[in-house]
């Protein structure tokens, strides 16, 4: 019973993700199955503005050509495990699982300017960044262009709300799955899908160079957001062991570079932790360092995670950080903090339930 199970699934994974396919792709797809390319957009729209999670679901398709569909391709949807609402703001947690039984998080948060939607690039991290809990396990896997968009699918369904804003900051480090992150923002960003502006999509990354390098060239003015959380080399290598691989005059030449190519201002995340990084010289030294860069910085109170000692700056050592950044001309918020009550950090809810198994 068991072997027919897995070989059942096996059968399933060797169809063709066509989630995954660009609108181009999917016309020479089915022209080669002899389909007319006017059938392309039809599925398509489906697929990536109807959100269909069947091929039983595109009605305006012939019966034959869905079971051809069936059984050429297989649409990816995530199941959702485990969701949770904060009595707070409304944040919205989601677990779900993958094809695979691999499970993931994202994050669903309300501001007046619209939706947004925070969503991993991979299950699991291997960056070791020493604050969050994603990265305590390691890496499991990277995840498919259509795994990362279902995340955003499967949320606007549950809620019936438009998703404006897509941030990808959970877990994973986007840059060590660069091929898959760019279709995914091509496919999210399409006319013929859910059209959402590239200048409201967010890439963190904990500072591979290359990787920003490399996307300063693609045309897509998304909004790069680098996990700085340190003033200089010295701290960031303690709390990021990246830090050890790509200074920081490497990280923010690469940031300059963004900059000068998109024409989009790059936003610098800094956790803070309590003894670590939020000292009055480390505001002081953190404004001289970033006072030639063109940005903004968001300063974020830190999430504990039990397996680390680290904790949340009070709110006054806080708002004294931000006053010293703003008296050095630095552009700077404290991010609001969302789904508190709800675990809503990076890999606390997966984490939790994977120690339940």
């Amino acid at each position: 019973m068991q072997r027919g199970i897995g070989d059942a699934k096996e059968k399933i994974m060797e169809k063709q993700d066509i989630k995954s396919f660009t609108m181009e792709e999917l016309a020479e797809k089915l022209c080669g199955m002899g389909h007319p390319a006017y059938r392309a957009s039809q599925v398509y729209g489906w697929l990536h503005s109807r959100l269909a999670g069947s091929f039983e679901e595109i009605t305006n398709l012939p019966k034959a050509m869905r079971k051809e569909l069936e059984e050429a391709f297989r649409i990816v949807s995530l199941t959702p495990v485990e969701i949770k609402v904060s009595k707070i703001d409304g944040t919205r947690k989601y677990l779900f699982a993958l094809s695979d039984g691999t499970v993931i998080e994202s994050v669903w948060m309300k501001y007046r300017h619209g939706n947004s939607v925070c969503i991993s690039s991979q299950a699991g991290c291997r960056m070791g960044c020493k604050f969050c809990a994603s990265t305590l396990d390691g890496l499991e896997r990277s995840l498919l262009p259509s795994e990362m968009l279902d995340q955003v699918y499967q949320i606007q369904k549950e809620t019936g709300e438009r998703v404006s804003n897509v941030v990808v900051m959970g877990s994973g480090e986007p840059f060590d799955n660069y091929e898959n992150l760019v279709r995914f923002i091509r496919l999210l960003s399409s006319r013929e899908g859910l059209n959402i502006s590239q200048r409201n999509i967010t890439i963190s990354t904990c500072g591979i160079v290359p990787g920003i390098l490399r996307l300063a060239k693609e045309g897509l003015p998304v909004t790069l957001a680098l996990s700085l959380h340190a003033p200089n080399d010295g701290i960031r290598e303690k709390l990021m062991p990246i830090a050890k691989t790509y200074k920081l005059d490497q990280v923010l030449e690469a940031c300059r570079a963004y900059f000068r190519e998109t024409g989009r201002r790059v936003t610098y995340e800094y956790s803070l932790v309590k003894g670590v990084n939020d000292s009055l010289k480390d505001a002081r030294a953190l404004g001289a360092l970033l006072k030639k860069q063109q940005g903004h910085i968001n300063l974020i109170p830190v999430n504990p995670i039990k397996e680390r000692t680290f904790r949340q700056s009070d709110q006054t050592s806080i708002q004294a950080f931000k006053n010293v950044l703003e008296k050095n001309g630095i552009n700077v918020t404290i991010r609001r903090e969302m789904g508190r009550d709800i675990n809503g950090a990076c890999g606390q809810l997966r984490k939790s339930f994977l120690e339940t198994r």
